[in-house]
């Protein structure tokens, strides 16, 4: 580059004495000598290498983050710390909307909250109110006020912190002292505490964690295989008490963790059957299928590995033949009961979209993030009211009602469980606040080769070190999902090389890329990470192009049924929502507490039924989807807030007819898919289909009509 500065500055030195015009011809031809010097020397200076890659290389480590250390495999990508992220756009005014709303209020509500007899705050563990609300609460509650830089929201989840920071018992145990059963401490509960802590470290590096941390897990040690991970909860959860050994084990590189790792393997409940689950409870699959995978991560064996790959597909092949990532079980999954009006709790989709972040972590495998994705945009969002001051514990792909009523033996659970409650649920009303926050810490995540990679496109800023240890930023601007196109900006105070890997999803063949505004030929897609890689200035800009397309998905075991997806949306029809106030003391689910002075006239709760007409299957011309959907892009929303069918800036026009015998059934339900032959009206209907996302009520599995 100097050489090219030089060179430039002699041949400007020569011009300033031509004078003739024989001169004047021999300028010009110097001028392009000139510049094609300079833009030879630019250009090999800042050359930028584009490949697609299957995945990283987790032959080394990263020299910045934490990952797994020897004998722990490698990990493929490395969780950035909670603070490096700075959310934007929409995922930024999701957080917003959860801090201002049920998440950031739920002290006011909540019984499990109240610092009034509370196990949590009380050094021998003892009080009326403490299991596993508080910790569900805290690990989002604390991780939206770390990324937000919310002031309030620190310090309270740091008198939490510090609560349970200071109460440890002599032993090493920790919070509320519940025993299932003669000597048999019952450790769920303290689970996801440990990863409130994680977080906490990540933020403040604070060593008390750490002694903490090493001090209980030593105590766990001397507990006797008989009488550990025991109770139900625990035994099918132990899975998270094996990331809090890793993560400790991955800083103190202490070996007794990795015996503690072995014996919590051990005696966790069996994720490595044939064709067998050891329960069909939701939540415990979404967030237990996992075990084996991340016990891999220590065993080495093929097995481990495969076992949770089975376990993701096995329940999918019984009860997962619906669109929007999840498997119908309501509470627990039931023979015959795998009809897409079938739904999953809130729990079930935080859990399984964690799950899937860790998985990516460990496998590399973009399976995950494709999952992960499409639980967050089409399954996700709708469990709430868009002001997210409220929820229901279950919600299903098809759902044509949302009321107080009981629907059992239609659904599994007996009582309000469709209901739109701020006061109901315990798990889901607590453990809902990190589905998001989770979402944005993941969204980039950190390389072996000391690079970034962009897992889920959402707009922001990341902050983190690459290269050989210089600070870069990329901000990220994008409105994706609703939009294929994604725009990136370094922001470095040095030139730094690093790689840089972006995520091509599956549903997208023809990625398009810019560099600073000079168009890449891309030949083919093979892999599923365009991996990029050069020295990169400040201003550098990346455009990524992914362009959707319209793919329709026949789920044949599930009557042949039909799903729309524009990208990675998945599409429902638009039903008129009506929404009800109710009481929500009045109408919240039985084991629901809350304390005395919560102001239910100030936290409604809300029916939701339909008004218009909901009963249409869908003509589709399954080879060619392109000739039955129209289309139609809006403008993008001043709120910020693209997840309801008002807003929406995506709508689908389709052809449909009414199938008069598909009514609402005995338990209150939509009916069952009507089956082969079924018989429509004769006329046509226009059809508005909007994201199933951000349709309370939907029809998302549809009867195909040819």
């Amino acid at each position: 580059m100097k050489q090219g500065v030089s060179n430039y500055v002699s041949l400007l030195q020569e011009l300033t004495f031509i004078n003739t015009t024989k001169q004047m011809k021999k300028a010009k031809i110097l001028s392009l000598f000139i510049l094609a010097i300079f833009s030879f020397d630019v250009n090999a200076q800042y050359h930028y290498r584009v490949e697609f890659v299957p995945s990283t290389s987790n032959l080394s480590s990263n020299r910045f983050y934490y990952g797994n250390l020897s004998p722990l495999r490698k990990e493929h990508f490395i969780k950035l710390p909670v603070n490096s992220y700075k959310p934007a756009g929409w995922i930024k005014k999701f957080l917003e909307l959860q801090r201002d709303g049920l998440t950031g209020k739920l002290g006011e509500i909540s019984i499990w909250l109240s610092k009034q007899n509370n196990a949590w705050l009380n050094k021998e563990g003892k009080g009326e109110h403490g299991w596993e609300e508080l910790p569900y609460w805290l690990k989002g509650y604390g991780n939206i006020g770390y990324m937000l830089g919310d002031a309030a929201m620190i310090s309270e989840t740091k008198f939490w912190v510090n609560a349970v920071l200071s109460n440890q018992r002599a032993n090493g145990d920790f919070g509320p002292n519940v025993t299932k059963g003669e000597g048999k401490r019952d450790l769920w509960t303290n689970m996801p505490m440990l990863w409130c802590l994680q977080s906490y470290y990540e933020y403040t590096e604070d060593p008390r964690v750490i002694t903490f941390m090493s001090r209980y897990f030593k105590w766990q040690n001397t507990i006797p295989d008989d009488l550990f991970l025991e109770d139900y909860w625990e035994n099918s959860r132990g899975g998270d008490n094996l990331y809090s050994i890793f993560w400790l084990y991955n800083i103190t590189k202490e070996s007794w963790l990795l015996d503690l790792a072995k014996k919590t393997d051990r005696n966790t409940a069996n994720w490595r059957q044939s064709g067998m689950l050891p329960n069909w409870h939701n939540v415990n699959i979404a967030q237990g299928f996992r075990e084996p995978a991340q016990y891999f991560m220590l065993s080495n064996d093929p097995k481990d590995l495969k076992a949770t790959y089975n376990n993701f597909h096995f329940i999918r092949s019984l009860y997962g033949q619906v669109p929007g990532g999840m498997f119908g079980a309501d509470e627990n999954a039931r023979k015959g009961y795998h009809d897409p009006r079938q739904a999953t709790e809130t729990c079930g989709f935080v859990e399984q979209m964690t799950s899937n972040q860790l998985l990516l972590r460990y496998t590399g495998d973009v399976l995950w993030a494709e999952n992960c994705e499409d639980i967050a945009f089409n399954s996700f969002p709708a469990a709430f009211m868009p002001d997210y001051k409220s929820l229901r514990y279950l919600t299903a792909p098809n759902m044509v009602v949302s009321d107080s009523k009981n629907h059992h033996p239609g659904i599994d659970n007996s009582g309000p469980f469709l209901m739109m409650n701020p006061f109901s649920s315990r798990c889901c009303q607590h453990n809902h606040t990190a589905g998001w926050v989770y979402f944005a810490e993941n969204s980039w995540m950190a390389t072996p080769d000391n690079g970034l990679a962009a897992q889920f496109y959402t707009e922001g800023e990341v902050t983190a070190k690459v290269g050989n240890g210089k600070e870069v930023k990329i901000k990220s601007l994008t409105h994706y999902p609703f939009s294929d196109e994604i725009s990136f900006i370094i922001n470095s105070d040095d030139v730094v090389e690093f790689p840089l890997y972006l995520r091509i999803p599956s549903w997208c063949n023809k990625p398009q890329l810019r560099i600073n505004g000079k168009q890449i030929k891309i030949n083919s897609v093979k892999n599923n990470y365009m991996r990029i890689s050069g020295s990169w200035k400040k201003g550098d800009k990346i455009s990524l192009k992914l362009p959707m397309k319209l793919t329709l998905r026949k789920w044949e075991r599930n009557k042949n049924s039909l799903s729309i997806n524009y990208g990675p949306l998945t599409y429902s029809l638009k039903i008129d929502e009506q929404y009800i106030s109710k009481n929500s003391k009045e109408t919240a689910i039985g084991d629901s507490q809350w304390q005395k002075d919560a102001d239910a006239g100030k936290w409604p709760s809300y029916e939701i039924h339909p008004a218009t007409k909901w009963n249409y299957g869908i003509i589709a011309d399954l080879k060619k989807p392109e000739r039955s959907f129209k289309i139609v892009k809006r403008k993008w929303p001043l709120d910020n807030n693209p997840f309801t069918n008002e807003s929406t800036p995506v709508l689908l026009l389709a052809k449909g007819k009414e199938i008069k015998s598909w009514k609402i059934d005995q338990y209150g339900l939509v009916h069952t898919l009507p089956g082969h032959g079924v018989t429509a009206d004769k006329v046509k209907a226009n059809l508005v289909l909007v994201p199933m996302g951000g349709a309370r009520l939907r029809i998302s599995a549809f009867p195909h009509l040819k």
